[in-house]
C-alpha cells in the first residue's frame, strides 16, 4: 500500500502543479479551481488513500460500482459526485450518497430525484448537463442537453423540493462543430453559465475538463475539473 499511496501522492501532486499553473496562466487564483478525482473502476482503498491526501470531492459513473464503495468509504470527509448517465430505476440508490448530480438532463429525471431527496430528506445539487454536439434542441450522445433546453430544466430544478441547481456540467464533444475544439466547447459552456446565472445568480459551478483538456477548462472558466486517470493510473479494462 505504500507504493500505491506514493504513486497517487506523485500523481496528484503533478495535477495540483497543473492546475496551479493554468490558473496563473489564467490570472486566476488557484481556490476558483476544485479538483474532482474520478474513481470509477478504483477500489475503496484509493479512495482512503485520496482523502488522507486531502482530496474532498470524488466522482463515480456507474452506480452498481458507486453505491457499495460510498458506503465503505462512509466515514471520510468526502463530497460524491455522480457524474454518468442515470436511469430513473437507480435514482433512489444515488441519492442516498451523492452530494451532487452532474448529468442532469432530461425532467422525468429531476422528478425523480425531487421526489426521493424529499423522502430521505437530503438536498441534492443539480448541474444541468450541456450537450454541445447535439444542436440546440437536441440531445447528445453521452447524454445533456442541447443549449435551447437548458433554461427549462433549469427552471424546474430550482422550483422542486429537495433539489438545488448548482451550474452546469459538459464533456467535450467528438462530433459537431466542437470536435477536438476543446477550448471552444468550454467558452461556449461558461458564456451558457453566464445566461443562467442571469435567473439563477447561485448556479456558479461550471464543471468542464478532464485529465487531458484541464488546462483548457481552467482558461475558460471552469469552477471543477473532473480528473481521473492523470490522479490514479491508467484504468484497468472492463469486460
Amino acid at each position: 500500500m505504500t507504493d500505491r499511496r506514493d504513486e497517487i501522492a506523485g500523481n496528484l501532486a503533478r495535477v495540483e502543479e497543473r492546475i496551479a499553473a493554468a490558473c496563473a496562466a489564467a490570472g486566476r487564483p488557484r481556490q476558483e479551481v476544485t479538483l474532482i478525482v474520478v474513481t470509477k473502476t478504483y477500489p475503496a482503498a484509493d479512495v482512503r488513500v485520496l482523502s488522507e491526501l486531502g482530496v474532498r470531492h470524488v466522482a463515480e459513473n456507474r452506480d452498481q460500482e458507486a453505491a457499495p464503495k460510498a458506503a465503505e468509504c462512509a466515514d471520510l470527509p468526502l463530497s460524491w459526485h455522480f457524474v454518468g448517465q442515470l436511469q430513473t430505476n437507480k435514482v433512489r440508490s444515488v441519492v442516498g450518497y451523492a452530494d451532487v448530480v452532474q448529468s442532469v438532463d432530461r425532467s422525468r429525471l429531476v422528478t425523480a430525484l425531487s421526489k426521493e431527496a424529499v423522502r430521505v430528506g437530503r438536498e441534492v445539487g443539480c448541474l444541468i448537463q450541456v450537450a454541445l454536439d447535439a444542436g440546440e434542441s437536441g440531445r447528445g450522445e453521452r447524454g445533456g442537453v442541447g443549449p435551447g433546453g437548458i433554461e427549462e430544466l433549469a427552471d424546474l430544478v430550482a422550483r422542486s423540493e429537495g433539489l438545488r441547481l448548482d451550474g452546469l456540467m459538459t464533456v467535450a464533444p467528438l462530433t459537431g462543430e466542437y470536435a477536438g475544439r476543446q477550448q471552444a466547447a468550454f467558452e461556449r459552456l461558461m458564456d451558457l453559465s453566464t445566461s443562467l446565472r442571469a435567473s439563477h445568480p447561485t448556479a456558479t459551478m461550471v464543471s468542464a475538463g478532464m485529465s487531458a483538456d484541464l488546462e483548457q477548462a481552467v482558461a475558460a472558466g471552469a469552477t471543477h475539473v473532473r480528473v481521473g486517470t492523470a490522479v490514479l493510473g491508467v484504468r484497468p479494462r472492463l469486460g
